[in-house]
């Protein structure tokens, strides 16, 4: 099936999104969902539109490059479209490939650390001070949920939500363990230790994604919070643990005050977790010929490490190493690494529709 045939299923569906939309009885939640299919796919038609132009234009220029007078310049444009229609090619292409419905949605970050002890938990501070420093430059608004701090500083873990524009499908690459290589500050002989932490990025689940009976689903237990060593840091139940039956999945959370607060914040927790599960099996489902780890998420592979004495990054998926560290653990230069990874996942889906 050629290019053009693929492409016309997606105008005529814009077409028919434009009437649906002029239609006077239309409830404003159809309304709602219709304009977004329509903002979504009004680039790729134009992008279409353009390509098509483009082509016809190339097709007229073989007739002018026979006029000895007009030769130069239509060999000029010639060379213009030459480029163009790749670029178009491509773009479009990239529009055809299956939406992932989780996207567009907010996510919850989690990090917890791993093996290396009062260094781990450091580390664990580092990286969500790099997601906090990437969230500001995506102008996105980053909340904690929970953290439990080491007795040296640092967090044993830490979790938090983020909301903004396409924050999931900027995120998802970064679930897996992340190995730190430096020097401790408590080194006295200046040897070079290995560390590491788990990152888990989850797909905000809505009410509309996770059907929750709260009675029959969900146990909930409370319990009063303890601080640092165990001891409570207040007098009445407030900490919530959540137990989701059918699938065993435990969240607790006892950040807030108050119990109510904690349970809607576990609750938002527990969705994400249930959902983010099932968007998994559905990616695995997918990806299950492609060879590829990007887009996996597979939290038992080691997906990246930081070199502090050599100063480099180097993401093992797409064996892709940065020499700028700092700017990397700072969140400026982390989107280098974030979009090279989404450009690697549209290539494999690129190869696999073609």
């Amino acid at each position: 099936m050629s290019l053009i045939s693929k492409l016309a299923p997606l105008k005529a569906r814009h077409e028919e999104l434009s009437v649906l939309m002029s239609q006077p009885d239309l409830s404003g939640s159809d309304f709602v969902k219709l304009s977004k299919e329509y903002a979504d796919l009004s680039p790729v038609v134009e992008a279409i539109d353009s390509y098509e132009q483009a082509l016809q234009e190339q097709e007229d220029l073989e007739e002018l490059l026979k006029d000895p007078d007009m030769k130069d310049m239509a060999q000029e444009e010639n060379v213009r479209l030459a480029k163009l229609i790749p670029e178009l090619e491509n773009q479009i292409k990239i529009a055809l490939i299956p939406k992932d419905d989780a996207d567009t949605k907010n996510a919850i970050l989690e990090i917890r650390a791993g093996t290396g002890g009062d260094e781990a938990a450091l580390f664990a501070a580092d990286l969500y001070a790099m997601y906090k420093g990437y969230a500001a430059m995506q102008g996105w608004q980053m909340t904690m949920l929970e953290a439990s701090e080491s007795e040296v500083g640092g967090y044993k873990q830490i979790s938090c939500e983020i909301k903004g524009t396409d924050v999931f499908s900027k995120l998802k690459f970064e679930s897996g363990a992340h190995r730190v290589q430096r020097v401790p500050k408590t080194e006295t002989q200046g040897r070079i230790h290995t560390s590491a932490a788990t990152v888990a990025v989850l797909p905000e689940a809505e009410d509309v994604d996770v059907e929750i009976d709260e009675t029959r689903d969900l146990r909930i237990d409370t319990y009063r919070s303890q601080g640092a060593g165990g001891q409570h840091v207040n007098t009445t139940d407030s900490a919530v643990r959540i137990t989701h039956i059918p699938t065993g999945i435990v969240v607790e959370m006892q950040e807030e005050r108050s119990q109510h607060k904690n349970k809607a914040k576990a609750m938002t927790v527990l969705r994400s977790r249930i959902y983010e599960e099932q968007w998994r099996k559905l990616q695995e489902e997918r990806a299950a010929d492609r060879k590829s780890q990007v887009g996996s998420g597979d939290r038992s592979e080691r997906i990246r490490t930081y070199n502090f004495p050599q100063g480099r990054v180097s993401d093992h998926r797409i064996n892709l190493t940065l020499y700028k560290l700092d700017e990397v653990m700072a969140g400026e230069a982390l989107g280098e690494i974030i979009d090279s990874l989404i450009a690697e996942d549209h290539a494999e889906q690129l190869a696999e529709i073609e």
